[in-house]
């Protein structure tokens, strides 16, 4: 499994370029986006229809997907061990670039 040779990083856009090139996989990152995605939507459920317990499931859902990604696609430690929240705002901003069509640009600039 493939680490960063620096687990320290200077800022979070620094951070977000190594998670990138540890999501450099097509099926890495659907796995993402579909935790991502049915976490959230498991989230916005539970709250709407005031089964908060549910709302819980958002976790084993989300890095379940994610994590899966990692050790079987990627073959590299998931971020989230060593930055947990850059890590998890940074799912978000992949998604993000996945949804407008900007993630192919963004991966190839560094």
């Amino acid at each position: 499994m493939t680490e960063p040779a620096n687990d320290r990083f200077s800022s979070y856009d620094e951070f977000f370029a190594f998670y990138l090139k540890e999501h450099s996989s097509p099926g890495n990152r659907l796995l993402h986006a579909c935790g991502t995605l049915l976490g959230l939507a498991v989230l916005i459920w539970a709250v709407a229809t005031h089964h908060y317990v549910w709302a819980l499931l958002w976790i084993p859902i989300g890095y379940g997907f994610s994590w899966t990604g990692h050790f079987l696609i990627e073959g590299n430690k998931p971020a989230t061990f060593g930055h947990p929240w850059w890590s998890f705002i940074s799912d978000f901003r992949m998604l993000g670039l996945m949804l407008t069509g900007k993630l192919k640009n963004r991966s190839s600039m560094s």
